[in-house]
């Protein structure tokens, strides 16, 4: 006998780019462009739609997956870059999905499958555990390097999560961590080889699972974050009246 997660079940696409498919009780959300997995409409409606379907099929925790050597290299360049209009309207979008993931009603784990760039950084402070892939991967907020600034709601979900030390560089120097640093900051809970990070983030996720009460847990998402997650869509409410990219 082995611990090996048995294979997905039910898959099917909510997106392009977006699978969701079920393990016993575990959900878990793929995404896949074919490219460098970049938030775009489709696919953050693909995984918002795939989030609707965990809480539909009474799920026990979800997994959220990216491709081998990406897991997500933020918003779309192309649709932040083409006018503040445009930025604005994908910030907001992928600023809300973060914070559903944030206070989400059941434990999320993100299977880190490579670099996590930008907003892609900012969504692994969003969730619960975070399993990484070790390698010559590239992961935090960027955004200060790429000439954007780090809207007010990323930096307060982010200081939520790292470490007290390493936040002014992760967030206002836009230092670009290894997986062991990125495990250090806290933008990671554990480090193993890539081909096993999808597996380990399904086991993980099904022991949370199976081991806490839905009921308590929820009361006790509400108690931990539920003040910061009406903080964080009162600043995201600032940051888009302010929101502008330098061209």
């Amino acid at each position: 006998m082995t611990d090996t997660p048995a294979a997905p079940t039910q898959a099917e696409h909510t997106s392009n780019s977006v699978t969701y498919s079920l393990v016993e009780q575990t959900a878990i959300i793929t995404v896949d462009d074919g490219k460098a997995n970049a938030l775009s409409h489709d696919t953050l409606g693909g995984i918002e739609l795939a989030l609707d379907r965990v809480e539909s099929d009474g799920a026990l925790a979800v997994v959220i997956a990216g491709r081998d050597g990406k897991f997500s290299a933020g918003f779309d360049l192309a649709v932040m870059t083409s006018g503040p209009e445009q930025a604005r309207e994908l910030l907001g979008r992928g600023a809300e999905l973060g914070i559903r993931i944030f206070e989400f009603s059941r434990p999320v784990v993100l299977a880190v499958t490579g670099h996590a760039l930008a907003m892609g950084g900012i969504l692994l402070c969003c969730a619960d555990i975070r399993i990484g892939a070790e390698g010559p991967y590239k992961l935090g907020l960027n955004e200060v390097r790429i000439g954007m600034p780090v809207p007010a709601f990323a930096a307060e979900v982010c200081r939520d999560r790292l470490s007290p030390r390493f936040f002014t560089q992760a967030i206002q120097l836009a230092h670009v961590h290894s997986p062991q640093e990125a495990l250090q900051a806290g933008f990671l809970d554990e480090v193993v080889e890539p081909d096993q990070v999808v597996d380990r983030a399904i086991q993980v996720a099904t022991q949370l699972g199976e081991t806490l009460h839905a009921g308590p847990f929820r009361m006790t998402r509400t108690t931990l974050r539920g003040a910061l997650a009406q903080q964080l869509r009162e600043v995201l409410a600032e940051d888009l009246l302010i929101f502008s990219v330098e061209q």
